[in-house]
C-alpha cells in the first residue's frame, strides 16, 4: 500500500551539488521527490491528522531551538546506507529528543532502533560490495568539495500523497 505520511527533516541545500548524482541512482526518497536532508522524524502523523493546532505547537516547539550551523564533513556507512554525518551532532540530537518528548506515539522509524544517528543518506542499498563501490566513487567526488557547511534555520514538514513527497510547511528556529 502507498500510504500518505510526514516527516520532520531539516532540508540541506548547500550538499544537493554534491550528493544529488548519488541520491537520483542510489536513494529511493530521491526519486520521490525528497532532497537532501537530516531527518529528525519519521514517519510522524498522516497528513490528515495534522492541523492548526498541531502546527501551532511545532512551531512553538522549534522556535525555542537556534538555528544550527554545522558541517557535513565525515563519510559512514550503516548495513546498506552511505551517508554523510553532520557536525555538530548534538544540536540535531537535540531536536529529535524534543519532538519525541512531544509526541512519544510516533518514534523515529517506528521505533526500530534505540539510539538515532542523525545523517544525510547518500545512497540506500542492499547489497554491501556495492555499497562499497559507491563509497569509494563517492568518496573521490567528495574530495574537494568536503566539508560543506550549512546552517539549518528551519525544520520542514514534509508530506507524501499519492506516492510523492512536498513540503508542506516550514517551521522556524528561533531560540537564542
Amino acid at each position: 500500500m502507498n500510504a500518505d505520511e510526514t516527516a520532520l527533516v531539516v532540508l540541506v541545500p548547500e550538499a544537493e551539488f554534491l550528493v544529488k548524482p548519488f541520491r537520483d541512482r542510489f536513494d529511493p526518497s530521491a526519486a520521490l521527490g525528497v532532497p537532501a536532508h537530516i531527518t529528525l522524524l519519521y514517519p510522524f502523523k498522516p497528513p490528515d491528522e495534522i492541523d492548526e493546532v498541531l502546527l501551532a505547537q511545532l512551531r512553538d516547539g522549534f522556535a525555542r531551538f537556534a538555528p544550527i550551523a554545522f558541517a557535513l564533513q565525515s563519510i559512514r556507512r550503516f548495513p546498506g546506507v552511505l551517508y554523510l554525518a553532520p557536525d555538530p551532532v548534538e544540536p540535531f540530537r537535540a531536536l529529535i529528543r524534543a519532538i519525541t518528548a512531544w509526541y512519544p506515539v510516533t518514534p523515529p522509524y517506528g521505533g526500530k532502533w534505540p539510539d538515532i544517528i542523525p545523517h544525510l543518506s547518500v545512497a540506500s542499498v542492499g547489497d554491501e560490495q556495492e555499497l562499497a563501490r559507491i563509497a569509494d566513487e563517492f568518496t573521490r567526488a567528495g574530495r574537494d568539495a568536503l566539508p560543506i557547511k550549512a546552517t539549518a534555520n528551519e525544520v520542514c514538514l514534509l508530506e507524501k500523497r499519492i506516492g510523492s513527497w512536498k513540503l508542506r510547511t516550514s517551521l522556524e528556529l528561533r531560540g537564542a
